[in-house]
């Protein structure tokens, strides 16, 4: 059964924030295995766009702070997008407590 293709919901040179601690799966020998590269909340830019052959999808390459790692979609978030769901947050939050 082959898995269909998701198109990549981002592109290079986006702004992001990640949204869970990013680890090491192995592909930074210079860093010990499970290390936290880019903590929940670092903000990155999207540098290159690839593709996870066997599981056909999106693979991001963000640069945070001079160190480059591979990120899924649900690892990330556009900067713009979380700049938003807070903005509207905090207008719902007024609402509730005029």
């Amino acid at each position: 059964m082959m898995i269909e293709p998701r198109e990549p919901q981002y592109q290079w040179g986006q702004q992001v924030v990640a949204l869970v601690d990013l680890v090491n799966d192995g592909t930074h020998p210079d860093h010990a295995p499970d290390a936290v590269l880019a903590s929940m909340g670092s903000e990155g830019e999207i540098v290159q766009v690839g593709r996870h052959v066997e599981a056909n999808q999106p693979v991001y390459m963000v640069e945070f702070d001079g160190l480059v790692v591979g990120c899924l979609e649900e690892e990330i978030l556009l900067c713009q997008e979380l700049d938003q769901m807070l903005a509207e947050s905090r207008g719902q939050l007024r609402l509730l407590h005029g």
